[in-house]
């Protein structure tokens, strides 16, 4: 057996934020079809991958909270039916703090997940308006304490920086309200105007104005020096974590270029070398199912370049970075040797950092990661 992850997209939301161009719809009336759907899937699935242990569950969307307990249990019951999951493993659920209460966080648990993922964003109430948020302050704060005495002890917060308007000092207010929950995880993401969301055709029409490259870096270096103080550590350019007990397993698939399989519309899946897509829209998705066919609309077979250059690319956004060892057992060849000029360049611009076995980019580098990454 393989061990990897299980993504699985819940596409529903009560609203729409202006920001996000993960897929997801508002109109419920088919949830019910899609829980059916998705269990075909699932019972699918388990018969094209059946050499797959999933030692990590992510169910994201969307909103997977809003979806009716009855239905969440039925999905969950044929997970672990149909797919051989590990006992000892990372299920997480996200979950928007307005659609929480105490009894679906004791149900939630009582299922066995172990791990929520609250998208917070902000702590400041005209941010969350902005944003087009459905929750408050206060709904974090409340559930945050009702997720605690259901029994959840690893807790993710995600909070959004850089966007229009934000300024450091309350962003700084933002991070010390996140840091007095002591969640045992924190991710700090970027915005970004994504195309073919309302944000972007606001940016379009001049309404909002995207922040200049050295004005984000000011927010994640506030985020660092903040965070770090009160013990936090970036494991990962956007991801910060009281201890490597608290590292998100079922993300380090992904940044490690480890196997995932993902479950629901718009959902991506990868074992190297291959990577499959589902449809995105929700009709064909049930369309697919309902016919007894997997969802698959794209399937790529990555050359050796394109793996070579993601490895590097995802692994360079790890604190750990490249291991040169494992580097050259997987792609049959000596890193240094290969990208001398480019890491003369780096180590001569103060970007990158490297021993015997390791290769890592600097404080200085991970602000530039992406752009670091290119070179190679």
């Amino acid at each position: 057996m393989t061990n990897a992850g299980l993504y699985i997209h819940i596409p529903f939301c009560e609203k729409k934020c202006g920001y996000c161009d993960f897929y997801s719809v508002t109109d419920k009336r088919y949830i019910q079809r899609f829980t059916d759907a998705l269990i075909k899937e699932i019972q699918l699935a388990a018969a094209q991958y059946p050499h797959y242990q999933y030692d990590t569950i992510y169910v994201g969307g969307g909103t997977p909270s809003i979806l009716p307990t009855g239905l969440f249990e039925k999905i969950w019951q044929s997970i672990h039916e149909f797919l051989d999951i590990s006992a000892q493993g990372e299920f997480t659920i996200e979950a928007n703090p307005g659609t929480l209460n105490k009894d679906n966080l004791t149900f939630f648990r009582e299922m066995g997940l172990n791990r929520l993922s609250l998208g917070v964003q902000s702590f400041h109430e005209e941010e969350l308006c902005f944003l087009g948020r459905i929750h408050s302050v206060r709904d974090v704060f409340e559930n945050y304490s009702a997720a605690r005495e259901a029994g959840f002890n690893n807790i993710n917060i995600d909070l959004m920086t850089a966007f229009p308007n934000l300024t450091l000092q309350r962003f700084k207010d933002t991070l010390e309200n996140a840091i007095t929950l002591q969640s045992g995880h924190i991710s700090c993401y970027t915005f970004i105007f994504e195309p073919g969301t309302p944000f972007h055709s606001r940016m379009k029409r001049g309404e909002l104005k995207p922040l200049e490259t050295d004005q984000e870096a000011d927010f994640y270096e506030m985020a660092n020096e903040v965070l770090s103080r009160a013990g936090y550590q970036a494991y990962e350019v956007s991801n910060f974590a009281a201890g490597r007990p608290f590292y998100c397993q079922h993300n380090l698939k992904y940044w490690k270029h480890l196997p995932y399989v993902g479950l629901g519309p718009s959902a991506h899946s990868f074992t190297a070398p291959l990577r499959w897509q589902n449809v995105r829209k929700l009709e064909k998705y049930l369309s697919y199912l309902e016919q007894n066919h997997l969802p698959i609309v794209k399937r790529e077979n990555l050359n050796e370049h394109t793996l070579e250059f993601e490895y590097i690319y995802l692994h360079l956004r790890l604190r750990e970075g490249i291991d040169l060892h494992e580097f050259t057992k997987q792609f049959h060849k000596d890193f240094m040797e290969k990208y001398l000029t480019q890491i003369r360049r780096l180590e001569s611009s103060g970007m990158i950092q490297h021993t015997k076995d390791r290769l890592r980019l600097s404080p200085r580098g991970w602000l530039l990661a992406d752009e670091i990454a290119s070179i190679f």
